[in-house]
């Protein structure tokens, strides 16, 4: 007993300690208002909501009447590559009637645009404030010059984002 206890005790640590390590390996570059509409590309059934909130000031409010996706903020060049991009949020639906997810586009000069959609965690009917993201893995040498960072609804419904992060992480 007193080995297998020993054993379950040096499994947790190793277990704690890469966590705590991909913590501190993840840094924020960049995060976005919620408290303004300066920056927020799509205006159309979009507005700051400074009663819902996760973190008690204000929040983006989207209204989808139809499959829309929603276009917050674009970042121009980033100076990242060989790296996990990571688009986080804290997400909020009322009657999401389909899925809303989180959706990020990279541009590259000379390649095009390329996206990565938060569908393995997407939303619908009605949730408290969840967080979500979604990741973008750029190889060495890629380096986007604009990253667009996009709310889709796959049908209708309300939904609010708060928290925007763009995040760096490695590749794993």
């Amino acid at each position: 007993m007193n080995n297998a206890l020993r054993a379950m005790t040096v499994v947790l640590v190793l277990t704690l300690s890469a966590c705590l390590t991909n913590e501190v390996q993840v840094a924020e570059i960049k995060t976005f208002p919620t408290d303004n509409m300066d920056a927020i590309i799509t205006r159309s059934d979009v507005s700051i909501d400074k009663e819902i909130s996760s973190n008690g000031k204000s929040s983006v409010k989207m209204i989808a009447n139809s499959p829309t996706t929603f276009k917050l903020f674009e970042t121009g060049p980033i100076d990242i590559d060989n790296a996990r991009l990571i688009y986080k949020a804290k997400v909020r639906t009322d009657n999401v009637q389909g899925q809303t997810f989180l959706e990020m586009w990279c541009s590259f000069p000379g390649k095009g645009e390329f996206f990565s959609r938060g569908l393995q965690n997407p939303m619908s009917g009605t949730n408290g404030w969840t967080s979500v993201e979604t990741p973008f893995f750029l190889k060495k040498g890629e380096k986007p010059d604009n990253v667009k960072l996009n709310v889709v609804v796959d049908g209708t419904g309300t939904v609010w984002i708060d928290d925007i992060k763009l995040m760096k992480g490695p590749l794993q």
